[in-house]
């Protein structure tokens, strides 16, 4: 919630917010900070986790392959190993 609150307060409150049905997403405290914002609610239906499976997949990959193997110095450096990985990723790893 703060970080919900800290971003509108710093950026403004976007058209609308798009979640999956979480429980973090459906609290009361969440909906009444959209609500109060103006902030129209998009939420995906249950059982659509398999539609995000190939992007999940991916961010698995990167972290387990990159990210904790070996640990960003600061948000520069983070941006940078993503970039690597995603390079590495399209251009040499293989796939099944």
């Amino acid at each position: 919630m703060e970080l919900l609150k800290d971003t509108i307060e710093q950026f403004g409150a976007p058209q609308i917010h798009n979640s999956d049905q979480g429980s973090q997403y459906t609290s009361d405290i969440y909906i009444d900070i959209l609500k109060k914002n103006n902030i129209s609610i998009s939420m995906d239906g249950k059982g659509r986790v398999l539609d995000n499976i190939y992007i999940e997949r991916f961010w698995r990959s990167l972290k387990y392959g990159k990210i904790y193997l070996n640990p960003p110095n600061g948000g520069l450096d983070l941006y940078q190993k993503v970039k690597e990985y995603i390079e590495f990723y399209n251009t040499k790893r293989r796939h099944t």
